[in-house]
């Protein structure tokens, strides 16, 4: 039995089968142009006899279109992620456009690549969880040449796109305000808090006093620390900064790290909140170890709503984020600027949920 693989068929030999030119099989086949009705129907006919397959690219060439859109997502192996591209598929799948995916890392350079690939590929749309915040000259050169762009999670200083966020400012002020509602006066906090042009911690703290930060250009963990920050203001509680972990990086060992430094402490914090899920898993990991008790020791409230957080006994208090939401809001948009939306662009901030379970209690006596 022969390997070689069949042929192609051409949209020649579809014209020949049904009849017609091939620039008329080209019209019918490409979805542009005007021809009748009887005349559509011979060409698809034949085109399904003949089981011809569409070269899109070269579709593309011809309408601008190649129903397609690119998706650069942060890290393709997390579950945030893959549900917010769960979204995006179902909503763009029904209007008939596929998604090309591609991963930056978080690294601005792997994102810089994976845009220029797509927009080789003719993407007819970019939907990117960006990376740089500042500058992203990559993207504003998107927006100037025609590229519609939506961001997810994140917003662009100055980039003239639309942006579909989760209000984590306001979500994690209710997160220690529940702390603070339950008697707790020294809250400990472990967040990434990787990447803030103005400086470190202390320098964030001043500028947060002072009302000169626009946190709708943060990085989350940010957002989420300025949240942490409001609601002690609010609350009349002093800041010690001794009780903010800042990891500085997206890693398991880092947050680790951090969580054991809070916990070790002879003065260790009462409650503990953590700001995304990979900083939750670590510190239960630290808090298990320790063999503290949940909430009898130490209460605790995590950013993001993982499967184990309602397995395990106490179940944990979490913030759960609309994340499929976030990818169909995303997809929407982004059909929108393709079919010629040509609007204001539009920041979105949905609002997550609150999860509240057992993991929160009084403080222990002293």
């Amino acid at each position: 039995m022969s390997d070689r693989r069949p042929e192609k068929v051409t949209i020649a030999e579809v014209a020949k089968r049904a009849g017609v030119s091939t620039a008329t099989a080209g019209r019918v086949l490409g979805g542009y142009g005007y021809s009748r009705q009887e005349i559509k129907e011979r060409v698809r006919q034949a085109a399904e006899d003949l089981g011809y397959r569409p070269n899109l690219l070269a579709r593309g060439l011809i309408t601008g279109k190649t129903k397609t859109i690119g998706v650069v997502a942060g890290d393709i192996q997390s579950p945030f992620y893959a549900s917010i591209l769960r979204g995006v598929s179902d909503v763009t799948r029904m209007a008939g456009f596929g998604i090309l995916l591609t991963n930056s890392d978080e690294q601005i350079d792997r994102e810089i690549e994976a845009v220029q690939l797509l927009r080789e590929k003719q993407v007819d749309g970019l939907i990117v969880a960006p990376s740089d915040l500042v500058q992203a000259s990559h993207l504003h050169a998107a927006v100037r040449d025609g590229c519609p762009v939506v961001l997810i999670d994140r917003v662009v200083r100055d980039l003239k796109a639309d942006a579909v966020c989760i209000d984590n400012q306001a979500a994690s002020r209710d997160c220690v305000m529940r702390l603070i509602e339950a008697g707790h006066r020294r809250i400990g906090l472990v967040a990434e808090l990787e990447r803030w042009e103005g400086g470190n911690v202390q320098d964030f703290l001043s500028a947060a006093a002072g009302g000169s930060i626009d946190a709708s250009t943060l990085f989350p963990s940010w957002q989420r620390f300025y949240g942490y920050l409001e609601a002690m203001r609010a609350s009349g509680l002093p800041v010690d900064l001794d009780l903010v972990g800042r990891v500085g990086l997206y890693s398991v060992d880092g947050a680790r790290k951090e969580t054991r430094r809070l916990l070790g402490r002879q003065d260790r914090p009462t409650a503990l909140f953590t700001a995304d899920g990979l900083m939750s898993a670590a510190a239960m990991d630290v808090i298990t170890s320790l063999d503290l008790q949940i909430p009898r020791d130490l209460s605790l409230i995590c950013f993001d709503d993982l499967d184990w957080m309602s397995f395990i006994r106490p179940g944990i208090a979490a913030v759960v984020q609309p994340l499929i939401e976030m990818g169909e809001t995303a997809g929407r948009l982004m059909l929108s600027r393709i079919g010629g939306d040509e609007s204001e662009p539009q920041r979105l901030a949905l609002q997550p949920e609150f999860a509240p379970r057992g993991s929160v209690a009084a403080p222990p006596a002293a």
